[in-house]
This record gives structure tokens, sequence and C-alpha cells, in this order.
């Protein structure tokens, strides 16, 4: 089974808030998941509130082989986790300034 990482979207219309989800790849969009990791608010005023995620369960997932799209390979950077496809994943260090 090929697991991939992508959002499931909710909300109403013009209003979308999405689930950041572990599913089969053969399922399709808003189907039936394995795991829900978190949330993300596009429409969220403060960029640090606009995703909520399980780090810990995104690095398991990431670390036996699952397969992000772009968005969530986007957000799982900006959050400080990094992964290279067929590597395990890693939480980076956040610069302080």
């Amino acid at each position: 089974m090929a697991v991939k990482l992508r959002l499931k979207r909710m909300g109403s219309t013009h209003r979308p808030v999405y689930r950041l989800t572990a599913v089969d790849g053969r399922k399709k969009r808003d189907g039936r998941v394995i795991e829900e990791l978190g949330q993300y608010n596009p429409r969220e005023a403060d960029p640090a509130k606009q995703a909520n995620l399980k780090l810990d369960r995104c690095a398991y997932w990431l670390s036996v082989g699952a397969q992000p799209s772009e968005t969530v390979a986007g957000l799982l950077h900006k959050a400080g986790l990094t992964a290279k496809a067929g590597t395990k994943a890693e939480a980076q260090p956040t610069a302080s300034a």
C-alpha cells in the first residue's frame, strides 16, 4: 500500500479548512483515511496558528515511507520537519535570533 500525506478539504464554500491525513494513495482526496495528523487553516491571520500538526506522527509516517504532497511538504518544512524520499525524517533546530 502506497501511503501519502495529503490534505483533505473541509469547511464551507469560500471558507476552506484542511485536515492533514495519511491516506492510501489510491483513495479519493476526501475518502477514507488511515490517520488524521493535524489541520491547516489558510484564512487564519496569525501564521503561527495556521497549522496545527502532530509532528511526531508525521515524522513516523515519513520514516516508514509515506510520500507527502508538495503542499504538505511545504507545511512540514515550515514546522521544522524535513524529509527526503527514502530517508528518515528529522526535526531541524530552529534558528533563534
